[in-house]
């Protein structure tokens, strides 16, 4: 059962990168076959060396759709914050009273995995990111390459769709800019109570949704994933659960 304040938080993540810019690493891994718990577990008993230092990820569960098994969050603040001489001594410190030293986690993480990806974003402060996460149960992720020249009009049509969702009453995404590392551009997180929740736009009536596509700036309901496709080389979305 959701209160009042964690429907205003679902129902108000209209903030993009542009906004607020704060730094994050994301790390999307597939575990070696009959390694994924494990891998968890790993990340998870980390939690206090994350917390002591830089804040604990946030780390999403596969569901349905890309190929890998975790996506992880890590607030970095920005680069020159993150390998500052006395963040790292921090990090230090808070490595050392761990079971295991920075060095050994690694090697233990490479032991179980069989794939991974990183992308450094930027995106909205981490206190608004996981207060929207928290609460929630199920997220959707839209990841994307945008086509040579499009990549404005592509963030403005995030921007666009989340003005429509908004007018719906419908959670609207957060949205991560890319700053380096893997190929995509950007990626947009939705959070949802539940599955029904996130099925809940099936019921919205056809006229509502078309007067409130138009207002965003869309042609109409029916056109805003064909003009989305006007702009993208690639995307993958993606459905998952909170590893907690």
């Amino acid at each position: 059962m959701f209160g009042l304040l964690a429907a205003l938080v679902l129902n108000t993540a209209n903030v993009g990168a542009a906004d607020s810019p704060y730094l994050y690493k994301v790390l999307m891994a597939r575990a070696a076959p009959g390694e994924l718990l494990s891998l968890i577990e790993l990340y998870t008993d980390r939690t206090p060396v994350y917390e002591a230092s830089d804040g604990k990820p946030i780390i999403l569960r596969h569901r349905q759709g890309d190929q890998w098994d975790l996506f992880l969050l890590f607030p970095m603040e920005s680069f020159p914050a993150y390998y500052s001489r006395e963040h790292m001594a921090g990090r230090d410190g808070a490595a050392a009273g761990s079971r295991i030293s920075d060095e050994e986690f690694e090697r233990e993480v490479a032991a179980r995995v069989s794939w991974r990806e990183e992308l450094y974003v930027e995106g909205p402060p981490p206190d608004e990111v996981r207060a929207i996460a928290d609460a929630g149960t199920f997220y959707h992720i839209e990841m994307f390459i945008a086509l040579p020249g499009k990549y404005d009009l592509l963030l403005e049509q995030r921007h666009m769709e989340n003005a429509y969702l908004g007018a719906l009453d419908r959670p609207t995404n957060m949205i991560f800019t890319r700053v380096a590392g893997a190929a995509w551009d950007l990626f947009t997180l939705g959070v949802y109570r539940d599955l029904p929740h996130y099925a809940e736009s099936a019921n919205i009536p056809p006229d509502r949704a078309d007067a409130a596509a138009k207002a965003a700036g869309f042609e109409g309901d029916d056109t805003i994933g064909t003009y989305m496709r006007e702009l993208i080389l690639y995307h993958k979305d993606t459905l998952l659960g909170r590893v907690r």
